[in-house]
């Protein structure tokens, strides 16, 4: 049993690092995606159900000076309170007065509130990121967070790569038996750990997206540990050019034609089998309303630009994925956002789906590949979908990631 489940929180005040960073509408300032305050809910609702007190602290956008009301968190008050008191045992009998909000993450607001704190109670924090200090990883401020609650758990995979006050310093101020994962933490961090350290084989890797230079050090990393790696998406072309090819208008990063050669011999080296798009569905222009045609890879005509993996590439790709036994999924193959460039993608996500429930584990992450699970409805159909872009790419790169790392010294 991992230690946030065999730790019970009866009386106790639990300050949670979450990750509440959902995108906003501009006008309304209405929540338009709750995935992340979704998957906070299990530690929640588990920290309410022993009966103990929640204190929630995250970021929300970029402020830049200090308050700004758009990146308040009173914006999601109402839906959290839906959300954490709707099912929760404890929350119908403790919480009918709802999500407390303090105006401040430190000071008398902040203090005077988490000290009042009853069980079953839920008090959110104003957004860390008002203050400087929280990026700088500043420790005076750490220590000032440290003070509102008796236990530290850090459940905020998505911001485990940053070294700030709230994911990392923090922890310095709780003992070892206080500080620890939450259970999306724990999901997230055991996912990653059986790709990359316990992996079946065939080891596929899926790395897409529109820059080499975005996905140099996860391949690097990746040659040490797949069998299979399918490239698509706009870096595609890069590597096609590095091997003389004609790619007419389609994105490339002229200063990483040598890496891509550099990859390429080394994937060769190591025996690692390296998947490109034999063919592309190409465009004139990059509009929703281009005129759409297809072509061999290698041999974009001029004027013309790779939108899409066509249909031999989705084949190839498909045969590949099917006899995977372990497949990890970063990045789209195209310009899934335009209807007549998603083929591509959506096939891959329902390769990616039928490999899954052949017995094959499947991890998707990064912000693009999570968006085409969801939007194709495939989300339910993989094995584990991370919440953690930026975190979980740091991850595979093989980094060290400073919330991890601060939990288990």
């Amino acid at each position: 049993m991992s230690k946030f489940s065999s730790h019970n929180f009866s009386g106790q005040k639990a300050l949670i690092r979450v990750d509440f960073n959902v995108p906003l509408d501009k006008k309304t300032l209405e929540i338009t995606d709750d995935n992340r305050i979704r998957a906070a809910l299990p530690t929640i609702k588990k920290i309410l159900d022993d009966g103990g007190s929640v204190i929630l602290m995250s970021h929300l956008g970029r402020p830049k000076e200090g308050p700004e009301d758009k990146y308040s968190l009173k914006h999601i008050i109402d839906h959290l309170n839906t959300l954490v008191f709707s099912s929760s045992p404890s929350g119908a009998r403790a919480g009918a007065g709802g999500i407390k909000f303090a105006d401040d993450c430190i000071g008398n607001s902040a203090t005077q509130q988490a000290a009042s704190l009853q069980p079953g109670e839920v008090l959110l924090l104003e957004n860390l990121r008002f203050y400087k200090e929280e990026e700088k990883g500043d420790k005076a401020f750490a220590e000032k967070l440290s003070k509102l609650g008796d236990v530290y758990v850090n459940d905020a995979f998505g911001t485990a790569h940053r070294a700030h006050a709230s994911t990392a310093v923090i922890a310095e101020f709780f003992p070892k038996e206080k500080k620890m994962f939450g259970l999306l933490m724990e999901s997230e961090v055991a996912s990653a750990e059986k790709v990359l350290h316990s992996n079946e084989r065939p080891f596929t890797a899926i790395i897409g997206g529109a820059k080499v230079s975005d996905k140099i050090l996860i391949i690097e990393n990746l040659l040490e540990k797949a069998t299979d790696i399918i490239i698509g998406g706009g870096m595609a072309y890069t590597f096609m050019k590095a091997q003389g090819g004609n790619i007419g208008n389609s994105l490339c990063e002229e200063d990483r034609i040598d890496t891509a050669k550099e990859l390429l011999a080394k994937a060769e080296a190591k025996n690692v089998c390296i998947h490109l798009p034999a063919d592309s569905v190409i465009a004139d222009k990059f509009d929703a309303n281009a005129e759409v045609s297809s072509a061999a890879s290698n041999n974009i005509p001029d004027g013309w630009m790779g939108l899409d993996i066509g249909p031999m590439a989705i084949e190839s790709f498909t045969n590949v994925l099917l006899r995977s036994k372990t497949i990890l999924w970063n990045g789209p193959m195209g310009v899934f956002e335009m209807d007549k460039f998603q083929r591509g993608t959506k096939a891959i996500a329902v390769a990616v789906a039928e490999a899954t429930g052949k017995g094959a584990f499947s991890l998707v992450g990064g912000g693009d590949s999570v968006a085409a699970v969801n939007q194709f409805g495939f989300a339910d159909k993989v094995s584990y979908v991370s919440t953690g872009g930026g975190a979980m790419l740091e991850y595979f790169e093989g980094k060290e990631l400073p919330g991890i790392a601060a939990i288990n010294k």
